[in-house]
């Protein structure tokens, strides 16, 4: 009897180590280690591997040859084996800012296994590190006070009835009976309301900013901008589903004629100023074509603009009434006085032909606007910098 209370005892404890294996099973290698002088070590144990690389933002880009003629794309580096199977690389010492990266082991894409911080951007997860907290350290999560972010479901006339949005209020906002203003920050394409607090680090800028007295202590709303998706994949009644850019009623209209249910539910829920100065739109790529659009559909709306990195001109086949009468649209925007048009992008995005366009389009008109260009292309690094830019701008 003894015997037998013996081997159960072993078997339930066998079990119980089992369910929280994740207290025991963590890896005790340090990768990335982030160096005082910006230096970052990568390190990974692969004894049977033939050939690691390591391929991430913080590397020099590379010129290959594609159909289409030369491109840069993301830089490549081969690391070192040792005796013990320990593969290594040291980068150069980094610029302050958040860099992504991962490992390529014998021509196969792998994570960083002793890295616990992923950042998931449409279908694709990347490793994550930071050096120094980002530029003037808006990127980290300083000792300031420290805003609320919250997930939250409104009523739609979109598929599926309610959707949900991230919605950040600033450090007080719940003792305060103050009104506040409100910018509507939405995200590209494959991207959704997770992607500018996750990717964007736009709540520590938002923090980091309004403690400095650089920003107004504002409300910032951060929709799902697909029309047939109710919240992030894995957090909606869809439930896992494989997340992708190909999806329906992304950019034909359907989002921008249904914003306004967006600003109604905000103005109803939160203690918002509803002045068209007090309101903002503004986002990257997909988001910053559906800000084009949707402050000029509804022109008494918005008080300030901003495009990063924005798509500009519908597709080929899109008829929707969103997208006609542009000139006459844009001449009731610039009428109105936009209190700020901000445009900007990199000098080698692929959407910088039709931004120029864009900009011959309102200098032919005459409407004022503010232009950033900044180096590279279409990247989280930019959207974070034009960001941090815009937001000392807003509410003034």
């Amino acid at each position: 009897m003894k015997k037998l209370f013996t081997l159960l005892a072993l078997a339930t404890l066998s079990l119980t180590a089992a369910a929280q294996q994740a207290l025991w099973g963590f890896s005790e290698i340090k990768s990335p280690d982030v160096a005082d002088d910006g230096t970052v070590t990568f390190r990974l144990k692969a004894p049977e591997a033939n050939n690691v690389e390591i391929t991430g933002d913080f590397l020099p880009r590379q010129e290959v040859s594609t159909p289409q003629g030369k491109a840069l794309v993301r830089g490549k580096a081969t690391m070192t084996k040792g005796d013990d199977g320990m593969w290594t690389f040291t980068s150069p010492a980094l610029a302050p800012e958040l860099y992504q990266y991962w490992f390529i082991v014998d021509g196969t894409r792998t994570p960083d296994p002793s890295n616990a911080f992923e950042i998931r951007d449409t279908n694709t997860l990347t490793d994550v590190f930071m050096v120094a907290g980002g530029p003037d350290s808006l990127y980290a999560v300083s000792n300031v006070p420290h805003g609320t972010v919250s997930k939250v479901w409104y009523p739609s006339s979109l598929p599926g009835g309610q959707r949900r949005l991230t919605v950040y209020t600033p450090a007080g906002y719940e003792k305060s009976s103050s009104r506040y203003p409100v910018l509507y920050l939405l995200h590209g394409m494959g991207g959704d309301e997770n992607a500018w607090s996750e990717l964007g680090r736009a709540t520590q800028i938002l923090d980091n900013l309004i403690a400095a007295g650089k920003a107004e202590p504002m409300i910032v709303v951060m929709p799902n901008g697909n029309a047939a998706m109710q919240a992030a994949p894995g957090e909606s009644p869809l439930g896992f589903t494989q997340p992708t850019t190909r999806l329906p009623m992304t950019m034909d209209g359907t989002y921008e004629k249904a914003f306004p249910e967006i600003v109604a539910f905000v103005d109803s829920t939160y203690r918002t100023r509803t002045d068209r100065h007090s309101r903002a739109i503004a986002g990257l790529s997909m988001g910053g074509y559906h800000s084009l659009h949707t402050s000029k559909q509804y022109p008494d709306l918005f008080g300030y603009v901003g495009l990063f990195s924005a798509a500009i001109f519908p597709g080929e086949g899109v008829t929707s009434e969103i997208y006609k009468d542009t000139d006459a649209k844009l001449a009731a925007q610039f009428a109105a006085k936009p209190d700020l048009y901000y445009i900007a992008i990199g000098n080698e995005d692929f959407l910088y032909e039709p931004n120029k366009q864009w900009r011959a389009k309102l200098d032919a008109a005459g409407y004022p606007y503010v232009y950033k260009e900044s180096p590279e292309g279409h990247i989280w690094k930019n959207w974070r910098l034009y960001l941090s830019d815009f937001l000392p701008l807003l509410f003034k």
